[in-house]
């Protein structure tokens, strides 16, 4: 049986803007997750653009679950203040239950969105899809409330710490080797 590579992260795993990005269809052979791939394994990517921590967690853990003979464990956490959210469930929504919310799903970041997003034609239809998806499924409202009323530094840096703490448990658990990696350095500071 191949040993499988599974990787988890968030666009910078999954390879969005890298040369062979098909508007986000399918995985880059490109991204840095792939490059540690090593040759007679299978490579599975978990990672989902805009993920927060815990849903990088749980995508990594069902694919450990679902997988037999997992020879590495590769993750690059997220943003803090990024959820993972199940939802009432739609067909449109992850597994038609999941959601990662941002703070750029709310009428102040989309904003911040359109801006970061300039350069890139695809980003940008990308966005306004998940916009028009987010207000037809209820999250864009659900956002607005959380980052509104409830997110903070302290509670997503717990989160994120919870998420990861409990996939590192999992996998030395089970003795996976794991390699961990961070897109922002914001859980050592905040």
């Amino acid at each position: 049986m191949t040993k499988k590579l599974i990787a988890g992260g968030c666009s910078f795993t999954f390879g969005h803007e890298l040369s062979d990005d098909q508007e986000g269809k399918i995985p880059s052979q490109k991204s840095w997750a792939y490059g540690l791939k090593p040759q007679d394994h299978e490579y599975i990517c978990t990672a989902y653009p805009g993920s927060g921590n815990s849903g990088i967690a749980r995508r990594v853990f069902n694919a450990v679950a679902n997988n037999k003979d997992v020879g590495c464990v590769i993750v690059m956490w997220s943003f803090l203040s990024r959820y993972d959210w199940a939802m009432p469930r739609h067909k449109e929504l992850e597994g038609t239950r999941w959601a990662s919310i941002s703070p750029w799903d709310t009428n102040a970041g989309n904003e911040e969105a359109f801006r970061e997003l300039a350069d890139s034609e695809t980003q940008q239809e990308v966005w306004k899809i998940r916009k028009e998806t987010f207000a037809d499924t209820g999250v864009k409202d659900f956002a607005e409330s959380i980052y509104k009323y409830a997110a903070n530094q302290y509670h997503e840096t717990y989160l994120s710490w919870k998420s990861i703490i409990w996939l590192q448990n999992i996998l030395e658990k089970k003795k996976i080797p794991f390699m961990f990696t961070l897109a922002d350095n914001g859980l050592f500071y905040n």
